[in-house]
């Protein structure tokens, strides 16, 4: 199909980033209001991409939220340059990829929606929607992966000892923070799987915990003795001053918010922005900062990389590689200082 250029926005959508993006900022799409903006037919269709993104492959309502955001982006440009979706072609997809960038968004932003297209348009030529697959042929800029910010070794010991100070007058909301640092730093999960952990889930004899990762995917990851001793002073001294007495849904959650009901991730990354705030030097950073930190600091421990792929619950091994130009630059960061004919 043919793409006439206007300067019409997407509808209802923003001109710089999607949910993921790491460019400009602006305002959260309208996703809601967009939809209901495209034509019916278009809206059934994404009524039925959405139970096969949530129903059949499992995935978090925050990835589905991403997925839909950007195949409403895609359909508010066929639409507002009076295109169709059964004519969808490779030029309109590269249009669409190219007004974003003319509008700000990053490189980033550009291969996250692209690989989104490219998902949809699979679904829906397998589907019978889209003659062919023209999202097979979308090349979008590579992405720029940053390199994470981590702690020292001695820094994460500083960070523990900080949480251990403030659980010792043994007031539940700093027994249950001290828990939470240490389990974190432990497993290196992921907060909304830490938030998502019942009592049930941990086994203490053989100190692992049972964790619900994305896709629905279970795993079993062992934790240390420092991370038992904080759960179980939690759980024996803590945990029931904040439970209510209700049958809720948060009933058997491990980790309690402040009211009683399950925790919520954004009061974990608070526990965590506090608890590495306290040790000078350190970088400000959150649950996903402590993950990064277990996962460079098993490698540099001289653990193999397909033991930290299953721990960290990684698809993929390339995401778990990550870690390993971590620990090369560290290394070559120390040798650089260290070694007398570094320079």
């Amino acid at each position: 199909m043919t793409i006439r250029r206007t300067s019409r926005s997407v509808i209802g959508m923003p001109s710089t980033e999607g949910p993921h993006g790491t460019g400009k900022r602006a305002r959260r799409p309208d996703l809601r209001a967009a939809r209901a903006a495209l034509p019916e037919s278009v809206r059934k269709l994404i009524d039925d991409y959405e139970r096969h993104l949530s129903l059949e492959r499992g995935l978090s309502a925050h990835t589905v939220r991403a997925y839909l955001g950007d195949v409403v982006s895609l359909m508010g440009f066929v639409d507002g340059n009076g295109g169709r979706f059964e004519d969808l072609d490779i030029g309109t997809l590269r249009g669409w990829l190219a007004r974003q960038r003319e509008e700000g968004a990053s490189r980033t932003t550009l291969a996250r929606r692209a690989a989104g297209a490219r998902t949809f348009t699979a679904w829906a030529h397998r589907g019978g929607a889209l003659a062919s697959d023209p999202g097979g042929r979308l090349v979008a800029p590579r992405a720029h992966r940053k390199l994470p910010g981590v702690l020292r070794a001695e820094q994460a010991s500083d960070v523990m000892r900080f949480s251990a100070a403030g659980a010792e007058q043994r007031d539940p909301v700093a027994l249950r923070d001290s828990a939470i640092v240490e389990l974190l730093y432990a497993t290196g999960v992921r907060v909304s799987e830490l938030c998502g952990l019942d009592v049930g889930d941990v086994d203490f004899s053989r100190r692992v915990v049972l964790v619900l990762g994305k896709g629905g995917k279970e795993r079993v990851v062992p934790f240390g003795v420092p991370a038992e001793a904080a759960l179980r002073v939690w759980l024996d001294e803590g945990r029931g001053k904040l439970a209510v007495e209700s049958e809720g849904p948060g009933k058997a959650a491990l980790f309690l918010g402040a009211r009683g009901g399950r925790l919520d991730p954004r009061a974990a990354r608070r526990v965590v922005h506090d608890a590495v705030g306290s040790v000078p030097g350190a970088n400000d950073m959150g649950p996903h900062g402590l993950r990064h930190s277990a996962a460079t600091h098993l490698l540099e421990g001289g653990a193999d990389l397909r033991s930290v792929q299953e721990l960290l619950g990684h698809a993929t091994l390339a995401t778990t590689q990550l870690y390993t130009h971590v620990t090369v630059d560290r290394l070559k960061a120390i040798h650089d200082r260290a070694h007398p004919r570094a320079r």
